[in-house]
Formats: structure tokens, sequence, C-alpha cells
């Protein structure tokens, strides 16, 4: 059966088609669209097909904590994030290849090398490295699609998460993908046998620990016999060509007849060393490694090469140390000429982000300029949504954003410095997602802070999916001790801004900490519902 599918959707499809139990993640470009996938079927999930758990999760932790759970009584489990969650994911992932698995669990990380939607370019290969466990990159929606059923059964088979590594080139791009026609059941319920594994007391997890090292050879031997890894030797095996995931699709737009070079093409870790030695053995005496990220296997292999092989790549700047790699970057590397292009730039008018028209978040921010202009020195300190754009023309309302959850903590350690009026801007789900522990140091200390709970009752800036604090936000506030007086209310619409000025200027001179909530829904998400409810009037 052939299917026209994103590379995010052919992971979905692929972990229905292995028999997935349960799905979880927070949204995040460029991973969203695998769990809306999956939700997807289920909302046209016959009687007779098994039920995939698929709600989304509070935060990347929490997700990974859920699907962790979900393994352990031997389902197979699903994890999505975009590379900077794995960050807020970093405790139980790590630990998830200390505790092993049960069912088969697959970690989805979608990286975003040139940041276009991200605040920076890591790579989450890294982690994969660190925590000792396999690593999947597929350079194909269609072997993303064969990888995660691939996945599915290592993970089983070696008692391990698998974490398996996109871009979002591969994530966003579509091409024909053939797949089952006979879906894997789910898996029964099966508890471990042995508990001990899953209880990191330092006596278990000692011994756990050396398992875990030991593990490492055979998960070798795996990457260099896997399907997904192989070397062909050129015609001039002095020149070798490394290529990790996409990258390798960059190479072969280049250099699809080219025999010269010897080509080691890797998408399974850890590293195949014993191919790369073959290169070397075939007389490598220089190896260009291009791989979409930082330079992970660059580094790895200038450690294993002799000294004499010259080893080139993002860290010599022969490919750029920045940014995605193109076929025009590739194509210099190899010593080939430019291809003659119109460039985009020549073409199309900028069109910088804006916030939609009509929306709340606009409002809000016109009545916060205008008070925090009233004093001298304020400073607003951001979060991340659709309300960063705050930061730009023509409010340029934010003086700090640095990652979710941040404004808070941020705006009270500024407070604890002095700093007076102090606010933080978030949203609705953010605050849900890594806000509320920072509101709690706020009332532990009696910090000076306004905080602004921007609330259009949903998931913005990735589409508009649920957010985990809809209905909730006050007894959330007033449950981790803000005083109940100080936690205002508004709509913010025009005919409303010297009421939700005034607000705010009472909030500014109350000592302690205040909390207010803007509250209209999303533009976007308020005409789909409208159209639903027509659709559905009509029917």
């Amino acid at each position: 059966m052939r299917k026209l599918l994103l590379g995010d959707e052919a992971i979905a499809q692929a972990a229905i088609d292995s028999g997935l139990s349960g799905v979880y993640a927070y949204p995040g470009t460029p991973s969203t669209e695998i769990t809306e996938f999956i939700q997807l079927r289920e909302e046209k999930r016959g009687e007779a097909e098994d039920k995939i758990f698929c709600r989304w999760a509070t935060n990347e932790k929490t997700a990974m904590e859920g699907a962790l759970g979900m393994s352990y009584m031997g389902k197979r489990a699903l994890v999505c994030m975009k590379h900077v969650g794995m960050n807020v994911a970093a405790d139980p992932f790590v630990n998830s290849a200390m505790t092993g698995v049960n069912g088969g669990l697959v970690v989805v990380a979608a990286d975003d090398p040139s940041m276009h939607s991200s605040q920076n370019e890591q790579d989450s290969r890294f982690y994969g490295k660190f925590a000792l466990m396999p690593i999947f990159e597929p350079s194909s929606q269609q072997e993303a699609y064969e990888m995660t059923r691939a996945a599915f059964e290592l993970s089983e088979a070696v008692k391990l998460p698998v974490l398996m590594r996109v871009t979002t080139r591969m994530a966003h791009s579509r091409a024909v993908v053939e797949v089952t026609e006979t879906p894997r059941k789910q898996n029964e319920i099966s508890r471990p046998e042995d508990v001990r594994r899953w209880i990191l007391l330092p006596a278990f997890a000692k011994k756990r620990y050396v398992e875990l090292l030991a593990q490492q050879d055979d998960l070798q031997k795996a990457a260099v016999e896997s399907k997904f890894n192989w070397y062909v030797k050129g015609e001039n095996p002095e020149l070798g060509v490394i290529t990790t995931g996409i990258a390798y699709n960059y190479y072969m737009e280049n250099c699809a007849n080219c025999n010269k070079r010897s080509v080691l093409k890797i998408s399974q870790y850890p590293l195949p060393v014993e191919l790369i030695e073959k290169m070397v053995a075939d007389g490598a005496k220089e190896i260009l490694v291009m791989e979409e990220g930082q330079p992970v296997v660059e580094e790895m292999v200038r450690a294993i090469v002799p000294s004499t092989v010259v080893v080139k790549g993002r860290l010599t700047g022969d490919l750029p140390r920045v940014g995605e790699l193109t076929p025009d970057s590739v194509r210099l590397s190899l010593g080939m000429e430019k291809l003659e292009n119109l460039e985009a730039d020549d073409i199309v008018v900028a069109r910088p982000p804006a916030l939609c028209q009509g929306c709340g978040h606009r409002d809000m921010y016109k009545a916060l300029n205008e008070v925090a202009a009233e004093y001298e020195n304020p400073r607003i300190f951001g979060d991340i949504g659709c309300y960063t754009l705050g930061a730009l023309p023509p409010f340029q309302a934010l003086h700090a954003c640095v990652e979710m959850g941040a404004s808070i903590t941020m705006a009270k350690g500024a407070s604890d410095a002095g700093q007076f009026p102090a606010f933080a801007v978030i949203g609705d789900s953010t605050f849900t997602h890594s806000g509320m522990t920072g509101l709690l140091d706020c009332v532990n200390s009696n910090a000076n802070v306004v905080v602004i709970i921007s609330d259009n009752l949903t998931t913005g800036m990735t589409g508009g999916q649920n957010s985990a604090g809809t209905g909730k936000l006050e007894d959330i506030c007033r449950g981790v001790g803000v005083h109940p007086d100080h936690v205002r209310v508004v709509v913010p619409l025009p005919k409303n801004m010297e009421e939700i000025k005034d607000i705010l200027r009472q909030e500014i001179e109350y000592k302690g900490v205040s909390v207010v909530i803007p509250r209209r829904e999303c533009i976007q998400t308020a005409k789909r519902h409208a159209k639903a409810k027509n659709a559905a009037k009509n029917e």
C-alpha cells in the first residue's frame, strides 16, 4: 500500500502499524504532526481496532514518564518532542536507559537546524550518545517508516529505548511511502519480572549501569550489520565521504552517478566504527563528513582514524558551521562549482511574523506598554508562544525571552535584585508546561512581581492543540498560594482598555505576587469552532 506522507506522518503510520498503544507528546514544531496524525486516526478508528492513547501531555518530561509507564506494562509507546523539549525530558530520558524497557519505547526528537522556529540548533544525537542508547536517523520518508518499525523491534530485543532523530526538512517534506497492509496487533499487558532494575536506588543502579555498558558492543555490532548503514568503496578510495541522515540526499543530488569517492552512509548508531576503519583500510586519506546539525560524527571520526587521514566537515569550514546543509553547500564542499540559480530573496518580499489581526495578545500588549511607560525602567520578561511576537514591531514590549517558563522566574530574580516594576508575560499552555513552579517560587518569597498569563484557551503557536490549563488557571494560581484578591481576570478588548490598565496599575502597586489573566479565545481557533458549529447546524 502506498501513501503520500510527511516524514512525521511516516513515523506516525509506522508506529500505528507496529502495534502502538500510546503516544505521549507536547506540541512543538517540527514534531507536532506525528501526534496529530495518530489523533486523526483515533477519530476515525473502527470499533474493532485497538485503541491508542493520544492525549497531549502537559510537557515533555511528563510525556516521557507516561510513555515509560506504558512500556512498564509491556505495551509499545511513542514519545514525540522537538529538540529543546529534550532538555525538559532529559531526566527521565537518560534514566530510561538505566531502567530499560518492557514494551518497545521509541523517542522521536525533531531537531530544527537553521532555527526556523526555535531558540537554538542543538543536536539530539548528543542525548542518545550520552544516554548510551541506540539512535536512528532516517535519510528519507521511506526509511523513516521502516526505521520506526525496526526501532520498536530493536527496543524490545535489547530492552532499551531507541531515539529517532529527524530534522525539519525530513519532518515537513512529503514522499510516497510503501506501508504494510497487515499492521501488528498491540502487545498484551505483561509486567516486568525483575522490578529492581526499575528502582534506581544506588545499589540497584550501579549494577544496572555495568549491564548497560556491557550492551554497547552488541549495539555497535547491530549498527555495523544494519541495513540502514552501508559502505561502498570508490574508484579513488583515497577520497571518502561519510553522510548521515538527510545529508545523504544532498550528496546524492550532486553525485548520483559518481563512483569516484568511497561512501559510508550512516543512519543507525552507535557509530559503526568497523565500517569507518574499513574505509581507512581501503586507502582513505581524506574523509569529508556531511551531517545535519552539529559535528557529532565528525568529532568521533577524528578520534577513530589515524592522524595522517584528513577529516573535513563543519569544524574545518568545508561545510557551514551553522544552519542546514543545502545542495549548494554540499556541492562546494566536493570541489564542484555552484549551480546558477535565482535566489528567493530576489523575488520574494520579506514578510516577518506578526500577531494575527484581532488577537487578544495585541490588546494585552497595548495596555501593558501604556502602563509600563508610566514607570522608570520597567522590565517585561517574555516566554515562548505566539505572544513572543510582542518583541517585534509594533509593540516591542519584551526585554528578555529565554525558554519555556523562564519569564516568571526571571522576573522574580530581577525583582530580588531590586527591579521595579517587574512583569512576566506567559501563555496559558506555557504556564502549565513549566511556569507553575516558578510562580510557587514567587509565592514562597513574596516576590514583588506582576505575572500576566495571556490565556487564549489553546496552544496557539503550534496550531491550536488543547491547553492543559484551560478552565483551571485561577484555581492553580490560588492553589500555589497567590492571594485570591490578586488573581484578576480581564477580557482583552479595545472597549475594556481603561479597565485593564487600571487593574495593572493596582497590581503593580501591590507589594507581593499578582496574577492578571487576560482571557480571550485565539482568533484562529474561534474561527474553526464557529465553522464547525455552523456545519453541525446544517447537517
